[in-house]
């Protein structure tokens, strides 16, 4: 009898089944061809968007308002985003249509498995997590995405200079994000040692921030820079 175990990966989160709207569905049947990528392999991004230009990634985009206004704000840049969830898909895929626009692509897979598999290395100018499950029961801590590996791997798919930026409004996960990330050479806080970014000046609010606000949350924010050299 074979004495192999098999040791199921550590998800930092859930397929939640949520019923979609007609309009979000619609927008999934008809846009995801053209704006999702269901890829297998090593991602060329310069084909992919159609140009060469700074990239940055969102994992996690939710309902996609922010992904949409960064990428309508900023169209010298290409925006990537991640999320499993399909009424955010469904909702960012029509503000694409609604606001016209050409630098958004969209993936419905795991980001640990994009990181690892699919982004060359030094390839983006940024990343943003904001407000990731916190999971916040003690026993839960291992599902937090930020874990050392995952860092790691982050600061792979940045080129030098590249920015890391989290955000969330859990203070014990802030400072678990503080520490994971201090403790990484391959980082530099850009608010200095220790330190949380004072403003938030470099990202619309999301809907999570808005909801933690009304529930009395503070919001920390993290900005980590890629090494030049490390």
């Amino acid at each position: 009898m074979s004495t192999e175990v098999s040791h199921r990966p550590v998800r930092s989160f859930v397929r939640r089944s949520a019923r979609m709207t007609p309009a979000q569905r619609a927008a999934i049947e008809s846009r995801w061809s053209t704006f999702g990528l269901d890829n297998a392999g090593l991602l060329d991004l310069d084909t992919v968007f159609g140009r060469r230009a700074p990239r940055v990634l969102e994992i996690g985009f939710g309902n996609g308002e922010t992904l949409a206004s960064l990428a309508e704000s900023h169209p010298d840049r290409d925006y990537l985003g991640i999320d499993v969830y399909e009424p955010g898909i469904g909702r960012l895929l029509a503000a694409i249509a609604e606001k016209s626009l050409s630098n958004v692509r969209l993936l419905r897979v795991d980001a640990v498995d994009v990181l690892r598999m699919s982004l060359p290395a030094a390839s983006l100018a940024e990343v943003l997590l904001l407000f990731p499950d916190p999971w916040p029961k003690k026993r839960h801590h291992k599902r937090r995405l930020v874990q050392a590996d995952f860092v790691r791997q982050v600061a792979t798919s940045l080129a030098p200079g590249g920015v890391f930026h989290l955000a969330t409004d859990w203070q014990n996960y802030a400072e678990h994000m503080l520490a994971v990330l201090e403790a990484e050479g391959a980082f530099v806080n850009l608010a200095g040692q220790g330190n949380f970014c004072e403003a938030r000046e470099h990202r619309p609010v999301t809907k999570f921030e808005r909801r933690g606000q009304r529930l009395g949350h503070g919001v920390w924010d993290l900005r980590f820079a890629r090494r030049e050299t490390t």
